[in-house]
């Protein structure tokens, strides 16, 4: 019996000065872990409420609080193979800024690949109405920037050219009726904000704001540079391929460089092409809405409309000066959603990644089109797949039944060991519960979304902390029982289980690494809660209940073998 005796000397037992360190710093951690974990307003109520802790609450993922679940499908057919995966996190990326942005809570935003379907499903919980969150996910826009390809043409019909004739001539006369209404004295913004077919120069009275050469279609610029003086107001519709034009000179300058610039409005009466001319191909570039840096609300010089700038990332500069040197006197073509919101043309090279939407705004629409693109545009289509709704009646009657679960688990664990060791398992329990306010409170600190999964990785956790008890306490018992007085029993005790519980809970989580980074949301969700309770437990079994133990054994009223589970006649006396 004495080689156990000397054995245990071994182990150095903790001085009076380490029992009360650790005594105050448990006292702090079981306040502080108090006001995070349980609600300010049951505190309140007993005057204990403290408004810094206010910030911390309980998140609840979607099967806990209710809320809504999309699964979009991302259209990759036109993205190259090698790029696919980038092209879909970016749309991910996008899409997660957008909800952040527009307030909602814990969304989660992650892509799937299966059986070669590209998709991205979307968890927000709290927002319980479907088509609120459909909006707010599909407002996010695809903008693309096209160029021009061949353009086709169909034979027309004789009926098809009658029905084309007549509307032209009709154009025709509209115009030179509001020729005849100017020369009588009208006012030629009025006209053109009731009349105008131009979207573009409509709103702002048919002001087409200062231009130089190179601009508009070479008819429309001999007649305003060539032919009209400043205040003219010409005496006959102008015909290009748009249509019919009223046109009035305005005013007319000399730039610093020595070019000319006129200030001229119109009012346009749109006509339709006898050749059938289906238009231009768009054919679509590389320079999209992931190469987006910035976009912000400007205005033009002259009259203040509104426009978008956009400020493209070095990539996008790149692309951008590539398609203006591609399409010099050519239109490119700026789609948003699909539909061109611009097509100008293009006098010379752009370079410095920087581009102009221009287009019929309103200050309001120019803002929200360039907040719009701020939150992300999207780098490929996506369609909704499925929508999923769960209401919060199904969420609460979910969190109940997980709280009465976890309330009936531990109370079975507290049994359990009260029984078995008594009153080592007295102070585990109390330990235990510290290691609930502890964890609970981590969740709200990080913060953990909690989920159906989430709890049971909880609830899982405390009985791997019960377990790292279960092992210290046979080995105190194994102490006492070779004859050990109780100070060093305990000592030796926790000396000798914690390799089997390091070891033991350091594989857990490993396992709990893999099932995060290879996991859904879900699974990742298990994991968290995993990991955060088996370090808590690790702390809560070896630093908690071992200071619980180093002060009852103090007592010598409290050092009975009985009271820990031994019994006499199985203690070996040296």
């Amino acid at each position: 019996m004495n080689k156990y005796r000397v054995e245990a000397k071994t182990h150095r037992l903790a001085t009076p000065t380490q029992v009360r360190v650790s005594i105050f710093l448990i006292v702090i951690l079981t306040i502080s872990a108090v006001f995070v974990a349980v609600p300010q307003s049951i505190l309140a109520k007993i005057n204990l409420s403290i408004p810094f802790f206010s910030r911390f609450y309980t998140h609840l993922g979607l099967d806990l609080q209710g809320g809504t679940h999309l699964v979009y499908q991302a259209d990759l057919g036109n993205i190259a193979p090698s790029e696919r995966d980038s092209a879909l996190e970016g749309a991910r990326d996008v899409i997660d800024r957008r909800v952040n942005s527009l307030g909602v809570a814990e969304p989660v935003v992650q892509t799937s690949h299966q059986a070669g379907n590209s998709r991205i499903i979307i968890e927000l919980a709290g927002v319980l109405d479907v088509n609120q969150a459909i909006k707010k996910i599909g407002e996010t826009p695809l903008l693309e920037f096209m160029e021009t390809g061949t353009a086709t043409t169909t034979k027309p019909t004789s009926e098809q050219i009658s029905a084309v004739e007549e509307k032209n001539k009709a154009q025709e006369q509209a115009a030179n009726d509001i020729i005849k209404r100017l020369q009588k004295g009208e006012i030629f913004e009025e006209l053109a904000k009731q009349y105008s077919e131009d979207p573009g120069s409509k709103d702002n009275g048919g002001d087409l704001d200062w231009i130089g050469r190179g601009i508009f279609t070479p008819l429309f610029e001999k007649a305003i540079f060539d032919e009209m003086k400043p205040g003219d107001l010409r005496p006959a519709p102008l015909q290009t391929e748009f249509g019919y034009h009223v046109i009035k000179k305005l005013e007319e300058r000399t730039t610093d460089t020595g070019a000319k610039e006129i200030h001229a409005a119109h009012i346009l009466f749109r006509t339709e092409s006898l050749n059938q001319d289906t238009g231009p191909i768009w054919i679509n570039t590389s320079l999209s809405g992931k190469n987006l840096k910035r976009a912000e609300v400007t205005f033009t010089s002259r009259v203040g409309a509104p426009e978008v700038s956009l400020t493209f990332d070095s990539e996008g500069a790149k692309l951008f000066e590539d398609i203006t040197r591609r399409n010099v006197n050519k239109p490119v073509g700026i789609f948003l959603d699909g539909s061109a919101i611009s097509t100008p043309n293009v006098n010379t090279v752009i370079t410095g990644g920087q581009a102009v939407i221009t287009g019929n705004f309103s200050l309001e629409e120019a803002k929200t089109l360039a907040q719009r693109l701020n939150a992300g545009a999207l780098p490929v289509p996506i369609s909704l797949l499925s929508q999923q709704t769960v209401g919060p009646s199904l969420g609460r009657d979910s969190l109940d039944k997980s709280v009465f679960a976890g309330a009936i688990g531990f109370l079975l664990v507290a049994l359990f060991m009260i029984f078995l060791y008594r009153l080592p398992g007295i102070l585990a329990v109390l330990a235990l519960c510290l290691y609930a306010l502890i964890t609970v409170s981590l969740f709200q600190i990080i913060p953990v979304t909690l989920t159906l999964a989430g709890v049971a990785g909880f609830i899982l956790s405390i009985g791997m902390a019960v377990d790292a008890n279960v092992l210290i306490f046979e080995r105190v018992k194994e102490e006492i029982r070779k004859g050990q007085n109780f100070t060093n029993a305990v000592e030796t005790g926790f000396t000798r289980a914690w390799s089997s519980i390091r070891d033991s809970n350091v594989s857990s989580l490993i396992t709990c690494i893999i099932l995060y980074w290879f996991g859904s949301s879900i699974i990742r969700g298990f994991a968290v809660t995993l990991a955060l309770g088996i370090a808590v437990s690790m702390f809560s079994a070896i630093t908690v209940t071992r200071t619980y133990l180093r002060i009852v054994i103090r007592s010598q009223a409290l050092q009975k073998t009985w009271l820990f589970g031994v019994k006499a006649s199985h203690q070996t006396h040296a």
